[in-house]
């Protein structure tokens, strides 16, 4: 059975991604900075044990990470400082390489942000007209950390990276979606959007299927 840590278990993202990998049964620690406050997880056949850590912590990532399949984190700076996003790229691969053994080093899995994607008219969606500078900021970090992981052989570390469409919401899932790479997956109206569930959905596949290692892919509906 696939044993996954996941970083960021109680944000918007994480906890969608928690409850898809319960509900495929995969065994899941949930890293939190406060085990006692975690909520409900919902039901599912997989297994859960949260524990304390820190994703801006190479030792902790590393303590954490030890006997895991895949180190997924789903981390946000929330009204903190967005260069904490790069740290946290950081702080994962550092704390991965740094384990040894004889056991393969667990894959880490990234989501990311959609301000590093092309738009169908070319230019990125951060360089489009009336982003709020706060929102910059983080679409920034984001590529940033992107830049970051693409400097990361991945026959040092095997990392994906996830960036969701321009909008993404929670709502339905429906366990279907669309691929891209780095261009934003626009539908027939030029609507870029998907849910919470089927974003984790994507997230969870990509587990399962490992196909973009070493790259940064995107989905959308």
């Amino acid at each position: 059975m696939t044993k996954i840590a996941l970083f960021g278990a109680t944000g918007a993202v994480g906890t969608r991604v928690l409850r898809e990998a319960l509900r495929r049964g995969y065994e899941v620690t949930a890293v939190v900075r406060d085990p006692a406050g975690f909520p409900d997880t919902g039901t599912g056949t997989g297994t859960i044990v949260v524990v304390r850590g820190d994703v801006l912590d190479p030792a902790s990532v590393a303590a954490v990470a030890a006997g895991h399949d895949v180190v997924v984190s789903a981390f946000g700076p929330g009204r903190g400082d967005p260069t904490d996003l790069v740290t946290a790229a950081e702080s994962l691969i550092g704390g991965v390489r740094s384990l040894g053994g004889d056991a393969p080093a667990p894959r880490v899995v990234i989501v990311g942000g959609s301000g590093s994607l092309r738009t169908p008219g070319g230019p990125l969606v951060r360089d489009g007209a009336g982003v709020p500078a706060a929102v910059l900021a983080v679409m920034r970090a984001h590529g940033d950390a992107l830049d970051f992981l693409r400097s990361v052989p991945v026959e040092q570390v095997r990392w994906t990276c996830l960036s969701p469409p321009a909008q993404i919401a929670p709502g339905e899932r429906t366990g279907t979606y669309r691929l891209g790479l780095d261009d934003l997956v626009v539908d027939e109206e030029g609507r870029s959007r998907i849910s919470t569930e089927d974003f984790a959905v994507a997230l969870i596949d990509e587990i399962e299927r490992d196909a973009h290692a070493g790259r940064r892919f995107t989905v959308a509906h």
